[in-house]
């Protein structure tokens, strides 16, 4: 899935250059990362894109060994149970008996190998179970994801499928602070593993128009298909694949992870916290001189000094500056709505 905006990497993160196809760490763009964690476990002609109009053409140019017409452009922005839906019925014309994953174009994974030894154990479950999904151990109590409930005896890093008890929205600071301490409570790492039958049936008993919608439309590779998915596609309900059915389905199975140097690279602030930082715990993309300074991020392609400042965000681009408090990373997206507000559309 690689449709998202990045409003909260404003303004480095834009519509035409979203952060997915952005450099962060190192030499390879978030999304080119996803894929080549995959290596091993998918072959390229198994790897499937959902964006959109304005980055499909830049996605096309970085995944050069992922089949062209495989890099897929949404219609219209659905959030991801149509996303997902639309996926499966295409996957499921090719090949009715296909095991399915799902997984975020924008995900930092540190610890590559043993993330694909989950990855095999979960499309393996997936043969048996309705519903496959990857918990991430917390490593403290977050209030901006959502939660998997596994028993309450369950071992992090077994590779071995176990039903969930439930899922649980984002929590208040009080509530994940219990989540957290009680132990059996994940991370949703929002990557998750079916047959292609199973998720299309589920789309049918819980999200019916949007299955009834999709099922409409003519073959694939058909003349028609394209304009048909136009039409048809901006109709389909705007919800997320845990509302859709995630929490309706019966049969569903988790993996408890443990350490993979896993980040969902969220906000500025999450990005402060996996980046490198000198003795006063500033992070700095390029030069940096700090005076009396602790606990900034900087993204700047030029020297930055700073004299008496604490827990800044800092983004210097040729046409915008953001300085914000690392606290409140999670609002730059209210930026991005002002800057719609305003039809500031050479901003965006």
């Amino acid at each position: 899935m690689a449709g998202g905006r990045g409003t909260r990497f404003w303004p480095r993160s834009r519509k035409r250059k979203a952060k997915q196809v952005l450099k962060f760490f190192g030499d390879r763009t978030l999304i080119q990362q996803t894929v080549d964690r995959l290596a091993g476990v998918l072959e390229p002609s198994d790897i499937w894109v959902l964006t959109n109009d304005l980055l499909q053409a830049e996605i096309r140019k970085q995944l050069r060994d992922v089949p062209r017409q495989q890099i897929f452009a949404e219609p219209a922005q659905r959030n991801t149970a149509p996303c997902i839906a639309l996926a499966a019925h295409i996957l499921h014309e090719r090949d009715p008996d296909a095991v399915m994953g799902v997984f975020p174009a924008d995900h930092l994974i540190l610890k590559e190998s043993r993330f694909r030894n989950f990855v095999k154990a979960a499309f393996r479950a997936a043969e048996t179970n309705d519903v496959v999904v990857l918990g991430i151990q917390p490593l403290w109590a977050e209030t901006g994801y959502g939660y998997i409930e596994f028993p309450r005896n369950v071992k992090p890093g077994l590779l071995q499928a176990t039903p969930v008890a439930s899922f649980r929205e984002k929590p208040d600071e009080r509530l994940a602070r219990r989540f957290f301490e009680r132990g059996h409570f994940f991370w949703n790492a929002g990557m998750f593993f079916w047959r292609v039958g199973v998720v299309l049936e589920l789309m049918r008993k819980h999200q019916p128009k949007t299955a009834t919608l999709l099922a409409s439309l003519p073959p694939v590779g058909s003349k028609e298909f394209g304009a048909a998915l136009d039409e048809a596609y901006p109709l389909c309900e705007d919800i997320s694949i845990d509302y859709a059915i995630l929490e309706k389905a019966e049969r569903v199975a988790g993996i408890a992870i443990d350490d993979i140097g896993w980040n969902d690279v969220g906000s500025w602030e999450a990005m402060y916290n996996v980046a490198g930082k000198d003795a006063n715990e500033n992070a700095a993309r390029n030069g940096l001189i700090a005076e009396a300074s602790r606990g900034n991020y900087i993204d700047a392609n030029k020297l930055v000094a700073l004299v008496g400042v604490e827990n800044l965000v800092i983004v210097d681009t040729p046409d915008a500056l953001l300085i914000a408090d690392r606290s409140k990373a999670q609002d730059v997206s209210k930026i991005v709505k002002a800057l719609e507000k305003q039809n500031q559309e050479e901003l965006l």
